[in-house]
């Protein structure tokens, strides 16, 4: 049985690879990675709209990994509408880049379970293979995080190297030509970030849980042996 300290860094690490795991699916479902304010050049255009005028033309947008929203300015009022990544926009994205992505999380929660299962066990017993004590935890948290920073270094490429915000503002817009005026990461692409952070403060655990502290050992009294003890 592992001692007490080690029982608690162990069990303490499962409950943050289990909370990472959550994050990256809570992150992966939810349509807020990015947002921002479009503006419906065409219209503005038309209309030779100044600064003061440019307000009823620019509108919002809001996207994740598989759906998302925007709301269409083009001098009429707003217009509301939503949108599915697959099957249909996804072709005009870099699709190799938008599925890598999503491969990438999805890889990272099987191993936050992977890690998760493997701190249990570390909590319970003494593993007798290495791969499944801490050296096998580490890899797997290393793993783990590793695919969440590469799907987060992936969407960051996509957004600011391939235009990922202006090509969906577009989609499907054969009249009016949008351009973006401002993004930025919301919640659940900090979530993410979020996530890559917890598996590297459990590998920081299973650090401390190999260090061997001294232990301290209580003084033994000197027992006097007089001559009078030895005739008794």
């Amino acid at each position: 049985m592992p001692g007490c300290f080690k029982n608690t860094l162990f069990a303490l690490a499962s409950i943050i690879s289990f909370t990472s795991f959550i994050l990256i699916v809570v992150a992966m479902g939810t349509p807020k990675w990015m947002t921002g304010k479009i503006l419906c050049k065409t219209g503005a255009d038309l209309v030779n709209a100044t600064d003061p005028e440019l307000v009823k033309f620019i509108g919002e947008i809001y996207y994740g990994l598989f759906r998302g929203g925007k709301i269409r300015q083009c001098g009429l009022g707003g217009r509301r509408s939503k949108f599915t990544i697959f099957p249909h926009m996804v072709k005009k994205l870099n699709t190799g880049l938008h599925v890598m992505i999503i491969m990438f999380l999805c890889v990272a929660i099987c191993f936050s379970l992977v890690s998760f299962g493997f701190c249990i066990l570390n909590a319970i017993k003494v593993p007798y293979r290495a791969i499944k004590g801490p050296a096998g935890v580490c890899l797997w948290n290393f793993l783990a995080g590793g695919f969440v920073v590469l799907a987060v270094t992936s969407f960051m490429a996509a957004v600011k190297l391939h235009h990922l915000t202006e090509r969906i503002a577009n989609f499907r817009e054969n009249i009016f030509q949008f351009v973006i005026l401002e993004e930025r990461f919301e919640d659940c692409f900090w979530i993410c970030v979020a996530s890559a952070t917890a598996h590297a403060v459990n590998l920081l655990l299973i650090a401390i849980s190999g260090i061997n502290f001294p232990k301290i050992k209580p003084k033994t009294e000197e027992v006097n042996v007089t001559a009078e003890d030895i005739m008794y």
